[in-house]
């Protein structure tokens, strides 16, 4: 059994505390403290509204003394729900609020760290149909994303995807983090955070508007929000196995039916078998992806199809666990995965997050017109010359025994008795993985990031010797073409 300390009160994995602290935020790259007061159980995570630019950060704090809930600002509206809530709620799964939903945090059969532990060792099924998923379509449907993410989506095959990120004009701050797939020559499909619903959605009407204002109907765009549709993840080496005994198989192509040569950042739209005999009356959009470290599958189900029953056929192998927030948490942390609000903002570039390499590689001559897209002169100088043009890395940490150092703990110089800040935690929890020992990710000063750099972490005003590290801590095992 490993070290880790059960969860306190249900939450205590997700960073809810409700102490005011003074929590530095980068900046466009710099270090600057703010007070901020972190999340209550009612919103599980807090994380600061990000400044516009040349805004300071107090100026836009929510008038709700700065708490925000899943990267949105608090609502007291009805929380959502999903198509499989009363699934949860049967399988005694613990719900809270989440990004405007009400989602499990675990379930009463596992623990967090056995419900993690399982889905490293064989399949777990999370819902995440809160995430919102898009599809753009049309002739203008490529350049618009070509402008609003530093990816070389030209490049892109059929069916295939890339992670990326949104960024804001001008500054080149991640709006949100994105999964984009090309399903044709001039149709997309991608899926944004649900605590990012409202900032995504009005970002992207902006930049839709803008582009159609500038390029008029020869670049036609079509954008659908696909709400009717649900989605779920399910993550582990047991994942093919238990998925493949479900598919239907295609007389006219059976080799589509084959999961074997699915592979890493590649989908297929695919029927699967239902309890009757009979194919799904529509095919489900299956892609080979996830945010666990795991290999695995994200299944977009349409209206079409009960959720309930895909998810009641996947759970009726043995080596199929539901599972919850909790441990998707704790996986992508120890993937070294960030969550968005917490690990990266508008107010860090993508080469300031450690996420240069979205950037395509043809994307990165500035006398290129590739090279043209939102924020580029900020971002391409910053690729060039990282040492001249950023204050701050998110790098990884790995921390002495004692108390985990959680998101907001303060990184100091160690040698220096007035423990002068030098970074911040964004993400921290002891490893299930690694029998509890205490990882954390977070940003530091440029030239401190360096692998094998001794620092002091502040937890419960003591410091912690504290190590930079390389991520991700358990090494991800997406199946890929040999």
């Amino acid at each position: 059994m490993s070290a880790v300390r059960p969860l306190r009160r249900g939450l205590h994995l997700l960073g809810s505390r409700s102490i005011a602290q003074h929590t530095p935020v980068g900046v466009n790259g710099a270090l600057t403290a703010v007070p901020r007061q972190l999340a209550s159980p009612q919103g599980l995570r807090g994380a600061l509204r990000a400044p516009v630019s040349g805004r300071s950060i107090a100026a836009t704090l929510p008038a709700n003394n700065g708490v925000r809930y899943a990267s949105s600002a608090a609502s007291s509206e009805q929380l959502r729900k999903t198509e499989l809530y009363d699934l949860h709620v049967a399988k005694g799964a613990k719900m809270v609020p989440f990004a405007g939903f009400s989602m499990p945090l675990q379930y009463s059969d596992l623990s967090h760290v056995e419900s993690h532990m399982w889905t490293r060792e064989k399949a777990s099924l999370f819902d995440v149909s809160h995430m919102v998923q898009h599809r753009l379509s049309g002739p203008g449907a490529q350049d618009l994303l070509m402008k609003i993410t530093p990816s070389s989506l030209n490049n892109l095959q059929d069916n295939t995807s890339t992670l990326s990120c949104l960024l804001e004009e001008g500054t080149g701050g991640i709006v949100d983090d994105t999964v984009i797939t090309r399903l044709s020559d001039d149709t997309f499909y991608f899926v944004t955070n649900a605590g990012r619903r409202d900032e995504d959605l009005a970002f992207l009407t902006a930049e839709i508007d803008a582009f159609k204002a500038a390029n008029g109907a020869e670049k036609a765009i079509n954008w659908e929000i696909l709400s009717d549709r649900s989605l779920i993840a399910l993550q582990g080496p047991q994942a093919a196995a238990a998925l493949q005994s479900l598919i239907h198989a295609n007389s006219s192509d059976a080799a589509a039916s084959d999961l074997s040569t699915l592979y890493f950042g590649s989908c297929r739209a695919l029927n699967l078998t239902l309890p009757s005999g009979q194919p799904t009356p529509e095919p489900l959009l299956i892609s080979r992806t996830g945010y666990t470290g795991e290999d695995g599958f994200e299944i977009s189900i349409p209206s079409s199809v009960d959720p309930t029953t895909i998810t009641e056929l996947l759970l009726s192998n043995p080596t199929v666990r539901l599972a919850g927030l909790a441990a998707r948490d704790s996986l992508r942390l120890e993937a070294g995965m960030c969550l968005y609000g917490h690990d990266i903002s508008t107010t860090q570039t993508p080469p300031a997050a450690a996420l240069g390499w979205i950037v395509g590689k043809d994307r990165r001559d500035p006398a290129s017109p590739s090279s043209k897209f939102n924020g580029s002169s900020t971002i391409l100088p910053q690729i060039a010359s990282p040492a001249k043009t950023l204050s701050q890395r998110r790098v990884g940490f790995t921390v002495e025994k004692g108390s985990p150092a959680r998101e907001g703990a303060i990184v100091v110089d160690v040698n220096d008795e007035s423990r002068t800040q030098i970074g911040v935690i964004t993400s921290g929890l002891p490893s299930p993985s690694l029998g509890g020992t205490n990882i954390a990710m977070g940003y530091i000063r440029q030239g401190l990031h360096k692998k094998g750099t001794e620092v002091g972490i502040l937890v419960r005003n003591k410091v912690r010797k504290a190590s930079v590290v390389g991520m991700p801590w358990v090494e991800s095992k997406f199946y890929r073409k040999a």
